[in-house]
């Protein structure tokens, strides 16, 4: 699994960063509903309930390491809906994210 879109500026370890990729890949093969893109910075997606405990867990640990993400989570009918933002210069990690995301 290549990492190789991810910045300098991430601080986790490069031995841990294919780990924590997995880690956003399964729980969006699980759980993502639909995306959105809202704007060159910016990203919607849709997710099932269940994925609550799992994605405020992997946010807490993303932001700790890569601070450029900005991640809300509010309540969407049945589901939850995580907004996904980064700075301008960020854009390039953002679309790898968006890449990787199920279809």
């Amino acid at each position: 699994m290549s990492t190789s879109w991810v910045p300098d500026a991430c601080t986790l370890p490069t031995a841990e960063q294919p780990l924590r990729v997995a880690e956003f890949d399964r729980l969006f093969a699980r759980t993502l509903r639909s995306v959105r893109r809202t704007g060159p910075t910016a990203i919607e997606l849709e997710l099932g309930l269940d994925a609550r405990p799992e994605l405020d867990d992997l946010i807490a640990r993303e932001t700790s390491c890569c601070s450029f993400f900005a991640f809300t989570v509010t309540s969407a009918g049945s589901g939850l809906r995580l907004g996904v933002t980064v700075p301008a210069a960020q854009t390039a990690v953002l679309d790898a994210f968006a890449e990787r995301l199920p279809r």
